[in-house]
């Protein structure tokens, strides 16, 4: 989604994008928001499996060289790595043929394929300050999302809600988030809080989700898409603390976040602690989440205008809603044009 964002900014100057990925998310989006999508095919490293790990090397290896294929054809001014790993081969490939190569990272620490190519990039883009990450090579950008939505009326519209409604929305990222979705659905399911609920649970857990006994208020899906809709149609939002921090805060939502606890050096409790400093969000640790404790808080919250709308303050205070536009930016200078 950071990619698409800045793809965006530079289709908007008149520029041509094409991405290179793998067989997860970007298989889908990238074709329907009308790019050009070119496949390698890669895996992750796992660090727990040797035998997965070596295989893991062997096709970074064969990737390289379809990686060098698709640049030899493609010819481009620049290349932009999001990270993760199809950004390794990728990137290595632009740099052994000379290819201006920029960084994104929309973590509070560098993935494997960032650390090993940063060296290397014209200009390295952070989401967060990181520490020992400074100099001239690295700049704090933001992380680069889709422009919010700005009609709120119409946004509560597409969801059967009323401009004078409270509206409280619930996401976990692509798949949802198990505790996130069991503590939402027994805090706010059955009984009418005296507010709306949307209820964006993913996919895996969809279906043992719609038997439980939700009442009228609470709209229970697996995915939105437009998901700024969403963003603009709420009051408050609780969430994982992963990329979407960045959407939460240009929304100039409140937020109560539940990092992952076993994301990747711990980045989603460092993202939500990011948020709470501010004073733009509330702090839960999964593993002491339960419906009541989440149901307590997010009415304590609905129950205190003034202190959402301090919170609101601060969210709009962090949001760095021109992150894709930047990007952009550093791309155009590191191709000369």
């Amino acid at each position: 989604m950071p990619a698409l964002a800045v793809a965006d900014a530079l289709r908007a100057e008149g520029g041509r994008v094409v991405f290179v990925g793998g067989e997860r998310a970007e298989r889908e989006l990238v074709p329907a928001a009308g790019y050009e999508l070119r496949r390698l095919d890669v895996a992750g490293l796992d660090r727990r499996n040797p035998l997965k790990a070596a295989r893991a090397v062997w096709k970074a290896a064969l990737a390289l060289r379809a990686a060098g294929r698709i640049l030899d054809d493609v010819r481009p001014a620049a290349v932009l790595g999001g990270g993760g790993y199809v950004a390794g081969p990728v990137g290595l490939a632009a740099v052994r043929r000379g290819i201006p190569l920029v960084l994104t990272e929309a973590d509070s620490h560098l993935g494997l394929a960032n650390r090993l190519l940063a060296g290397r990039a014209r200009r390295v883009c952070l989401a967060f300050p990181i520490a020992g990450r400074d100099g001239e090579r690295y700049l704090v950008t933001g992380r680069p999302i889709a422009a919010p939505s700005a009609d709120r009326e119409a946004s509560r519209a597409r969801f059967g809600m009323s401009p004078t409604d409270t509206v409280l929305l619930i996401f976990g990222g692509s798949l949802g988030a198990r505790s996130i979705n069991e503590a939402a659905v027994g805090a706010f399911g059955a009984v009418d809080p005296g507010f709306k609920v949307l209820h964006a649970a993913g996919e895996r857990d969809l279906p043992t989700l719609r038997d439980r006994d939700l009442g009228p208020h609470y709209d229970l899906r697996g995915y939105v898409d437009r998901f700024g809709d969403a963003l603009a149609a709420a009051d408050l939002v609780i969430a994982r603390a992963g990329g979407s921090i960045f959407e939460i805060a240009a929304a100039g939502l409140p937020a109560i976040l539940v990092p992952f606890p076993h994301a990747a050096g711990d980045h989603q409790a460092e993202n939500a602690r990011w948020m709470e400093r501010a004073g733009a969000a509330l702090v839960l640790r999964d593993g002491e989440l339960s419906a009541e404790l989440l149901g307590a808080e997010a009415r304590a919250l609905l129950g205190d205008p003034a202190r959402l709308r301090a919170m609101a303050d601060a969210a709009r205070r962090i949001a760095r809603p021109d992150a894709a536009w930047r990007v952009a930016g550093e791309l155009r200078l590191a191709a000369g044009r």
